[in-house]
């Protein structure tokens, strides 16, 4: 059987999938150690107890490293389903379409604790909500990027679907950083006198238009149409044993892993970066995020060609480097005569260029790992390497969440801030070790 070429309206559609995915992993990442461990000046309740345990954790730090490890140990089983599945509709798309409603739900509970006030009960319901969330995205998201090789043959038109794929995912980082101006809005047209409660109200509205996102691509793909790949039967143990063993994917885990925490860190961080270090107001959030995705798309056709004339390698490695430099330039946020708003909207500016490169080629790169395994072993396990690499993404994140969380004891508001900018220092060694792991990386040759 010939596999139909995918057309630009069905790329488009693809993307949408993955913009309604990183609405909701953004309103974690962005909002979700603000609202519950909020700086003085936030005008937010203190929902957990912020004290310190064995003096470096801190309760929000343990909570989301544990709804992400178990997030992280569940991946191999959702791909092993996905692989395996003989379902006459397709490996993917059924099981991302049973995923949207509780991954829908389990957003939204995160940010409805059951007291606004601090509360060991709002410990105790944040980690089962988290879990239930990461569970609940990670079937729709593995199968999601497991579709990629299968829809695009070649590695022009894998860099093509994964730029498509970052838009989407841009496109929602850009939508999540809304929800602070969203929610004022709500707050001033009802007159809701609770911050709290405007807040709660702008993600159930960012929630829903995220779901609708990732119906766009279970509805607009027919899997059974655009992709051939066949059904895989290798036990989950030799498959997991086949894709650790393979040295190329080791080393794009390994500087994948250092970039992830160094990007969670900068997420994280960043309302604090713009209201402590540089005192300005939250609303600034999103206007920053749009500068980064104008930014960066300027350089997409860029990464798209470049790609194509000196290859992959090259660009991520660049990229990391000039990433690393622009992580140093948080710690000395506030710390020059340049006014405030320059320079954060000019490092912005500078980090959508690293970023550009670094939200397209990974997943092109790592899908042409997966097509040279698959023609070598003749076994189709793309879930199960892409649910390796987001363990090892999860993994990441998590650390990222908790070195941050706990940085922040060390200062995370205005004229007590050292916590925060040692999360700078931190990003930049992160983004160094990856760039030179990078480095042993063999490219796959163009295909």
């Amino acid at each position: 059987m010939v596999q139909l070429k995918l057309p630009l309206n069905k790329q488009i559609a693809y993307a949408f999938g993955m913009m309604g995915w990183s609405i909701m992993i953004n309103l974690i990442s962005v909002i979700l150690v603000y609202l519950f461990v909020p700086p003085e000046n936030s005008g937010l309740p203190k929902l957990i107890t912020q004290a310190a345990i064995f003096g470096i954790f801190n309760v929000i730090a343990i909570i989301t490293a544990s709804g992400r490890l178990v997030d992280a140990l569940y991946d191999p089983f959702i791909a092993q389903i996905s692989d395996n599945s003989k379902n006459p509709k397709g490996r993917r798309i059924p099981l991302m379409k049973k995923a949207i409603i509780p991954s829908l739900i389990f957003c939204c509970l995160i940010f409805y604790p059951l007291s606004h006030e601090e509360s060991k009960l709002n410990i105790v319901w944040l980690s089962f909500m988290l879990i239930g969330f990461y569970v609940s995205s990670t079937t729709y998201i593995i199968p999601y990027n497991a579709l990629l090789p299968n829809l695009a043959p070649t590695s022009t038109d894998k860099v093509r679907l994964a730029s498509w794929q970052s838009v989407g995912y841009v496109f929602g980082i850009g939508i999540a950083s809304n929800v602070f101006n969203l929610s004022d809005s709500i707050q001033h047209s009802f007159n809701i006198t609770s911050r709290l409660d405007a807040l709660q109200f702008a993600v159930l509205g960012m929630v829903l238009l995220a779901a609708a996102a990732m119906l766009v691509t279970v509805l607009a793909i027919d899997e059974k149409k655009y992709s051939t790949s066949k059904t895989n039967s290798i036990p989950l143990k030799k498959a997991l044993r086949h894709t650790l063993s393979n040295k190329n994917f080791q080393l794009f885990i390994v500087a994948d892993f250092s970039y992830f925490i160094a990007v969670t860190i900068i997420t994280s961080g960043l309302l604090y970066f713009v209201t402590v270090l540089l005192q300005l107001p939250e609303s600034l959030g999103n206007k920053l995020m749009i500068t980064m995705v104008l930014v960066s798309f300027i350089f997409y056709p860029l990464v798209n060609y470049l790609a194509g004339k000196i290859g992959k390698k090259i660009i991520v490695i660049t990229s990391l480097f000039l990433l690393s430099f622009i992580f140093l330039g948080i710690y000395f946020l506030g710390k020059f005569s340049v006014d405030a708003e320059v320079q954060i909207y000019g490092l912005i500016a500078f980090a959508s260029i690293p970023l550009a490169s670094l939200n397209i080629l990974p997943n092109a790169i790592l899908a042409e790992i997966i097509d040279k395994d698959s023609h070598e072993t003749k076994e189709n396990k793309e879930a199960v390497y892409f649910a390796v690499r987001y363990f090892f993404v999860k993994i990441a994140q998590t650390f990222g969440i908790a070195l941050f969380s706990m940085f922040l004891i060390y200062g995370k508001d205005v004229g007590n801030d050292y916590g925060i900018r040692l999360n700078g220092l931190l990003g930049f060694f992160l983004c160094l070790i990856a760039a030179f792991i990078f480095t042993k990386f063999k490219e796959p040759k163009k295909g």
